[in-house]
């Protein structure tokens, strides 16, 4: 099992998709094993987008995850990040797939809707700038063994 940060960006909260994209997560099989709502200050927006430093885009995005609140998630499960990256779709509204978060709900190519760490030293990281490791529970569900395939002693 592997734990992702995924990020409600601001035009995710002010347009009121916040549960919808939730359950895009959930209705997958993901488990939320973290969740909460801030304002992401300027040294922590600097702080999760450092590798684009220097980039044309870079202090629009930090101005842009400054503006309104963000909801950040800690989302588990078998193969997480690469999953949770298939649901958001193309980096670009205007060009991701019908079906995903951005395909469906976005046309914008600068207003994405949410991030998603893009691998486990990434997610690692982002997770420990939004979650301190008493906030992300470890707990049993119910539907395991039917998100999962569980016959041979372990999820596949």
């Amino acid at each position: 099992m592997e734990t992702t940060l995924i990020i409600l960006k601001p035009d995710a909260v002010q347009r009121g998709l916040m549960g919808r994209i939730i359950s895009r997560f959930e209705d997958k099989g993901l488990q939320i094993v973290g969740a909460k709502l801030i304002r992401i200050s300027p040294d922590l927006a600097q702080r999760l987008y450092e590798p684009h430093q220097g980039k044309p885009f870079y202090e629009g995005l930090v101005r842009f995850m400054t503006c309104s609140p963000v909801l950040v998630m800690a989302v588990r499960g078998l193969g997480a990040i690469e999953i949770g990256r298939s649901l958001l779709g193309a980096t670009f509204g205007s060009k991701a797939q019908p079906g995903t978060i951005r395909g469906d709900f976005g046309v914008s190519n600068s207003f994405n809707l949410v991030h998603g760490s893009d691998g486990p030293g990434t997610a690692k990281r982002e997770l420990d700038l939004f979650f301190e490791p008493s906030e992300l529970l470890d707990y049993p569900r119910s539907i395991e063994g039917w998100v999962y395939d569980l016959s041979s002693g372990g999820p596949e």
